[in-house]
């Protein structure tokens, strides 16, 4: 998979793709990342990408020209183009399943008061990570990125997404222990100490049932 990211704020990438999971996802070739610059794509002396909005009102609006040229620069056949916006779908699970499966995504951080509103015409989706309101596309941007990549095959173990919450199932995962089996008076539940992995996993969908209803009974429905 190829994932190309178009920010006028490319150092606020950094670092945060070189750990962990995503960073053993680029050196084993699963995934190529690349950080765009789009005021490289204006065309003003000064690499200016925004100007004040028609109409009136505060702040500065991203201007289409640097975005379309850079969008059509890096677009094949293959490529979907995410606009990150607070009025787009709020991401889910099952959209990074859907995503982690294309070949090529093109990601647009919005910036300022906003973009200017042909710059939609270019998006394949729109996608929001909630309901509130960021200085910018660019925090969206790593949450796509992490969510996605974690589901490319060979990034991680399988399994280990499959019973991720939020999943196909809707519920939220189950409590887990490690050692010690009792720790400043609380104990590891007995059951998962006895070997027993049908009454395991029974109890363990029974505790993703509890917690979904107390947590988030929204899911249920």
């Amino acid at each position: 998979m190829k994932i190309d990211i178009l920010t006028i704020f490319p150092h606020m990438f950094d670092n945060i793709f070189n750990e962990s999971i995503i960073k053993r996802a680029i050196d084993s070739n699963k995934v190529e990342i690349n950080i765009v610059d789009f005021r490289e794509f204006s065309n003003d002396p000064h690499k200016k990408v925004d100007d004040t909005p028609y109409g009136g009102g505060a702040g500065m609006v991203l201007a289409p020209g640097p975005i379309f040229d850079c969008v059509e620069k890096l677009r094949t056949p293959e490529s979907k183009v995410i606009l990150l916006t607070p009025d787009g779908e709020q991401y889910k699970q099952k959209m990074a399943y859907k995503y982690s499966k294309e070949k090529h995504l093109i990601l647009i951080c919005g910036h300022y008061e906003g973009f200017d509103d042909r710059i939609r015409t270019l998006a394949d989706a729109e996608i929001s990570i909630g309901d509130y309101v960021l200085t910018g596309g660019e925090i969206p941007a790593m949450v796509l990125v992490d969510s996605i990549i974690r589901l490319i095959p060979g990034v991680i173990n399988e399994q280990s997404h499959i019973e991720d919450s939020f999943n196909d199932n809707y519920l939220l995962d189950y409590p887990t222990y490690t050692k010690p089996r009792e720790y400043r008076g609380m104990k590891v539940p007995e059951v998962l100490l006895s070997g027993d992995h049908a009454k395991i996993a029974a109890w363990r969908q029974e505790q993703s049932i509890k917690k979904t209803k107390e947590r988030r009974p929204d899911l249920l429905q």
